[in-house]
């Protein structure tokens, strides 16, 4: 880990954090690593910067000693070592720092990358398709900055924006400010990750105004079980879509935009003393040489622009009706275990009243048990990305889900990406989600892990809990 500098913004250098690796004579700044279902994997953590730090392996069932839950970290100067099997479905996770104190920083200032996992499944996809990671299969990290007259990255939240969460006003695609991608007439698959410190997005693919239908093949934890044919979905904070889009559809002589489109951010923080804050506007533009207009999240937003192009060869792929042998999800016997998101009125996100504690356990669970959680978020409140470390989960119900998440729901309230396997799950103001956890594992002894909201200023404001797995 180290202090580096590079060009985002034409013609500036942007000092930043980053992982820098060397591999094959070459120095890489954030590589995307690629490895196999059941590949070792052993990394050498050395601390070049001047703050502690950890990685954690967002979406991976890793014990607790290598999953960089920020109870354990690297001090400056110092080294960890990783080792553990991937014993995980196929898909794009990713890792960033997990130090509690630096969090949002940290990752703010570039800490963060992806890892991907392939199994059979996954070959076979890419397969059928015809997909190549980075030509016709395209990772996207969706993030908000915000810069000053320098190119340098401005991070300062007020008490505010501790509270509510640091919303940038310039909209990055791989640190890219409104890229342009060409694309052939044929399926191209999108990976995309949001990498926002807070910010949500409701994506679409419009052409000339009009939403351009497309399919998710895949959520945090891999793929589905069939492709869903859908025309927008919610991302927020530490959660990913694959997605794929068939270009063959689409008017040949005009452009595609991936687009956030307008939404209600649901701010609705009522009952506390900071009531005169407006968390929804971006960060630091007082830090800027000159006024900006301010990015409010929930504002209709151009992220990235897709010209089409003939392709070299003709293209008759197919999308498979079959993806992955996932089942639905079974539902645990016995009453739910409640997990209550709310605020104490001083500044405070809670878990069942609780800020976090990192000398306190409050919740212990035995290895092998199946549990359901109902996770039940304040009506005046904000929207909370829950994360869990350690295990992936089903989503079994939503209930109380506001006007517009209800028009994208199915049976049982559940929203497109709930029908996969996931990591993290936004909860808005007002809405209980019933989700399904196995903390079935192959570890040794007993393991410690956290349970958090991904707007990573409320999980430093008090939103996350240490949670105990007795073997």
């Amino acid at each position: 880990m180290v202090r580096s500098e590079i060009e985002v913004l034409p013609g500036q250098r942007t000092p930043i954090l980053a992982y820098a690796v060397e591999s094959g004579g070459k120095k890489f700044l954030n590589p995307a690593l690629l490895a196999r279902r059941g590949d070792e994997m052993r990394v050498k953590l050395i601390n070049h910067i001047d703050q502690p730090t950890v990685i954690h392996w967002h979406g991976l069932g890793v014990d607790s000693r290598n999953d960089g839950n920020g109870l354990d970290v690297v001090a400056p100067g110092q080294s960890m070592d990783y080792a553990f099997a991937l014993q995980d479905r196929s898909s794009m996770y990713w890792y960033h720092p997990h130090a509690h104190g630096y969090i949002p920083q940290q990752a703010y200032h570039g800490l963060a990358s992806l890892l991907f996992v392939e199994d059979d499944d996954e070959a076979a996809l890419r397969k059928e398709l015809a997909l190549a990671l980075g030509e016709s299969e395209i990772p996207l990290v969706l993030q908000d900055k915000e810069f000053d007259a320098q190119g340098r990255l401005q991070y300062a939240p007020s008490a505010a924006q501790s509270f509510g969460g640091w919303v940038g006003s310039r909209l990055m695609v791989n640190l890219t400010e409104r890229p342009h991608l060409k694309a052939g007439r044929r399926i191209v698959r999108f990976r995309i990750l949001n990498g926002s410190n807070a910010r949500s997005y409701r994506l679409a693919f419009l052409q000339d105004g009009k939403a351009l239908g497309f399919y998710l093949a895949g959520t945090d934890g891999g793929l589905l079980a069939q492709p869903l044919r859908i025309d927008q979905t919610f991302l927020s904070p530490g959660q990913r879509l694959d997605v794929l889009v068939d270009f063959r559809e689409a008017n040949p002589t005009r452009p595609v935009t991936l687009a956030s489109l307008p939404f209600d951010p649901m701010h609705q923080e009522g009952g506390h003393d900071m009531a005169a804050m407006d968390h929804s506007q971006h960060g630091a533009a007082q830090g800027a040489a000159s006024p900006v207009a301010m990015a409010m999240e929930g504002d209709a937003l151009a992220l990235m622009r897709i010209d089409l192009e003939p392709s070299s060869t003709p293209y008759d792929r197919r999308l498979p009706a079959r993806l992955s042998s996932l089942t639905a999800p079974a539902e645990p016997a016995g009453a739910a275990r409640r997990m209550q998101l709310g605020h104490d009125g001083k500044g405070h996100w809670t878990i069942n009243g609780g800020v976090f504690d990192h000398a306190a356990v409050p919740l212990t669970v035995q290895r092998g048990t199946r549990e359901t959680w109902l996770i039940e978020n304040a009506e005046r409140s904000m929207p909370h990305p829950m994360h869990l470390h350690g295990f992936s989960f089903r989503v079994l119900e939503r209930l109380g889900s506001p006007a517009l998440v209800r028009t994208l729901a199915g049976a049982r309230g559940l929203l497109p990406q709930d029908q996969g396997v996931v990591d993290t799950l936004q909860v808005w103001p007002g809405e209980s989600v019933r989700i399904a956890i196995d903390f079935s594992h192959a570890h040794q002894g007993d393991q410690d892990y956290v349970f958090h909201c991904h707007t990573l200023e409320h999980a430093e404001a008090g939103m996350m809990m240490r949670y105990a797995v007795k073997a």
